[in-house]
Parts: C-alpha cells; structure tokens; sequence
C-alpha cells in the first residue's frame, strides 16, 4: 500500500507513532446535536502535553460561543472545552493542521491533524 504524503512508520513501535484522535463527542459526522450548553470532548490514543492544543477554524463562522477553555481530564488524553451551540448550525474544527500543531503528545509528537464537522439540530425540536 503507498504511503503517499504521510511519513513511513512500518517497523516502529507504537510509543514513537504520532497520536491520532480516537473518538470525539460531539461524533464526526453528527447531525443532531442539541443545541445550548455543552461539552466538545476528543480523545486522543497517548497522554498529551497540558496546556497544548491546536483548535482551528475549518471554514469562517464554524466555532461556537466558548463558554471556558480547553482544559485536559485527569487520563491526559481526552481534552475537553465547554461551548454553547446554537441552533440549525454547521460546526467544523481542525484539531491540529498544517499551520497548527499544539496538540502535541507527552513526548512533544504533534497529533496528526483531524477534521471534526457536525451540525445542530432545530432548537424547536
């Protein structure tokens, strides 16, 4: 299989992989969340560098209100911001992009950059 632009990891072992994100909430993809107060939440597969993150725009006007900033929970690996969404709303964040890195492993990888979209429901339903 070609690797095309990403680096070649074949006979590493996984502790000199870069991470990845392994799960967010809301889900990539999602078209349902509700609206109002709440939590974006991503996982990464290592303990990241506290203090450390990378959330950029995807297109303009794509981000929430920020209601307090990133913080990590206590695995290390799952950063956590709390946000206000509005209704009938398309979301989309790098986490992570060719001009940005902060998200960075214990060890100072950055993450390999994730594009994280969802939308909000109808604040009526």
């Amino acid at each position: 299989m070609e690797n095309g632009n990403y680096a070649n990891y074949d006979g590493q072992d996984f502790d000199s992989m870069p991470p990845v994100v392994v799960k967010t909430l809301p889900e990539a993809g999602a078209r349902d969340v509700s609206p109002g107060l709440a939590e974006i939440r991503v996982t990464f597969s290592k303990e990241m560098q506290d203090g450390s993150w990378s959330w950029s725009n995807a297109w303009e006007d794509c981000t929430p209100e920020l209601i307090e900033p990133p913080k990590y929970e206590m695995d290390k690996r799952t950063c956590v911001v709390k946000v206000k969404f509005s209704p009938n709303k398309n979301y989309g964040f790098w986490l992570n992009s060719e001009n940005f890195t902060n998200f960075r492993d214990a060890q100072g990888r950055p993450a390999v950059p994730y594009l994280l979209t969802f939308r909000t429901r109808n604040g009526a339903e």
